[in-house]
């Protein structure tokens, strides 16, 4: 299987994630919040550790399968879950177990936004700014910033990227070589980043809030600076740069590096899958905000859509950011934005869900069906875009969406056998397993009243919906692991 290269990758890494303690420690320097020795001790050990790891299989080199990317996906995400939920452990205040602490650490680096912490106001700048972070380095997903540093390592990156890549069509090339596809997404990534803070220094956020929020934004995580989430503000201006910075963090990346390319526009209108994005984007702020208004939730239209507008690009999206609290609204409105969550983002974005193209996918492939009863001779191609779809793809997609419900279904059940209500166990899960963040009932204010058991189970969901299901089941197989 060749355990020695996946050992010095995996240790590598957690070497390498002593670096993320650096920026809160400035932050800590800056603000005078005293945990500048936190930080410190975090990066020791992780350094101390991931060292411990690699040194004994330092001058093992060989090429690497596509198992063994999937395998290195996963071990890293774990690992960097469970190292990033260090400085929570050793946080004062607030006290959090080491349960809670990876639950919070899950939530960031997966970009789900869902949160235990309950008075974030208070927390120290510095940790405030980790939360942040986390979510930063999550959302183009670890594997893809390694993959611009593993010719160090002499080995090859194409199945990394496969295994971490997601949507059904992994095998899209932005540039010949991987490593200058990994470069050119983080390039994108950091810029769209940039142009948020600007947009949101400029519309009224503190250059801090600014910073937290764009990470937060571009990576559709949504944690935040504070407990009221957008709504702290009470600004219509900020919404909306959140809004369209949203909806791009939705958009395939790949259509954002093609379109800086060839400085034109054109690809995004070419591009069937933001085609349909951006019609059900639209047609479901339409809906919920005319809802919102007939329901008598806000005395005015202009209202309406003002709420209406940002939860729904804020569901769809995955990104978890409130400016009302949709949990208590009336009526089939929460459990709509929750289901939205499960449709999610274009392929190639930072959005969790299934992906718009597989919802494309499964509904073409559904009407085909349907017409085979009327015709069955017939030969109905199933195209996107002008282009066939082939079997295998249709295939996948299909076992995609079997195993996500089946995964959806099953945690459901488990966490009602915690003891959890119906409405909190299923919109937690569906939260988590999507990415999405916020929940309904007693996980609607946040997760904090949560039991330890339901916790860990919504960790996986998140991992679950991050890695795209197949990526981590796979490893679950016993013909994975034969040679």
């Amino acid at each position: 299987m060749g355990f020695a290269a996946v050992q010095r990758i995996v240790g590598f890494l957690i070497a390498a994630s002593s670096l993320m303690m650096l920026p809160p420690v400035l932050v800590s320097l800056w603000y005078r919040d005293g945990t500048v020795e936190l930080f410190l001790v975090c990066a020791a050990i992780l350094l101390t550790l991931g060292g411990a790891i690699w040194f004994p299989v330092r001058r093992v080199h060989r090429e690497l399968r596509i198992r063994h990317g999937f395998l290195i996906v996963v071990c890293a995400w774990l690992a960097w879950v469970l190292v990033g939920a260090l400085p929570f452990v050793l946080l004062s205040t607030p006290e959090l177990s080491y349960v809670d602490a990876v639950f919070e650490s899950m939530s960031g680096l997966t970009t789900t936004g869902a949160t235990i912490v309950t008075n974030i106001d208070a927390l120290p700048r510095a940790v405030l700014y980790y939360r942040q972070q986390l979510q930063w380095l999550g959302g183009m997903g670890i594997i893809v910033l390694a993959v611009a540093i593993l010719p160090m390592l002499r080995v090859g990156g194409m199945q990394l990227y496969r295994a971490e890549t997601p949507g059904p069509m992994k095998d899209t090339k932005l540039t010949p070589r991987i490593t200058e596809t990994a470069k050119a997404l983080w390039l994108i990534y950091f810029g769209i980043t940039v142009m948020c803070v600007l947009a949101y220094w400029l519309a009224g956020m503190k250059l801090f809030d600014a910073v937290g929020h764009a990470f937060s934004t571009v990576a559709i995580g949504g944690f935040s600076t504070h407990d009221h989430s957008l709504a702290f503000w009470d600004n219509p201006t900020l919404e909306a740069v959140a809004v369209v910075f949203m909806a791009v963090a939705g958009i395939n990346f790949a259509l954002h590096f093609t379109a800086w390319r060839r400085a034109s526009a054109q690809p995004y209108f070419s591009d069937p899958e933001l085609k349909v994005y951006a019609i059900l984007l639209l047609a479901f702020a339409v809906l919920v905000s005319f809802a919102l208004y007939l329901t008598g939730t806000y005395d005015t239209l202009s209202a309406s859509f003002r709420y209406g507008i940002f939860q729904v690009v804020s569901a769809m999206t995955t990104t978890g950011f409130t400016t009302a609290p949709f949990y208590e609204w009336t009526g089939f409105l929460p459990v709509l934005l929750i289901c939205i969550a499960f449709i999610g983002g274009c392929a190639g974005s930072t959005a969790g869900g299934m992906k718009v193209i597989r919802v494309i996918l499964l509904f073409r492939q559904s009407l085909r069906e349907v017409r085979r009863l009327i015709h069955p001779h017939a030969v109905i191609p199933v195209k996107v875009g002008g282009q066939k779809a082939s079997d295998t793809v249709i295939s996948a997609v299909w076992g995609f969406f079997f195993l996500y419900i089946a995964c959806f279904t099953i945690m459901t059940i488990m966490l009602t056998a915690t003891g959890l209500d119906a409405e909190t166990a299923y919109s937690a899960v569906g939260a988590c397993i999507t990415n999405l963040g916020p929940a309904l009932g007693d996980a609607g204010p946040n997760y904090a009243g949560l039991n330890d058991p339901a916790k860990i189970i919504l960790s996986i969901a998140m991992l679950l919906g991050r890695l795209e299901i197949y990526t981590l089941l796979v490893l679950l197989t016993p013909a994975f692991w034969r040679d």
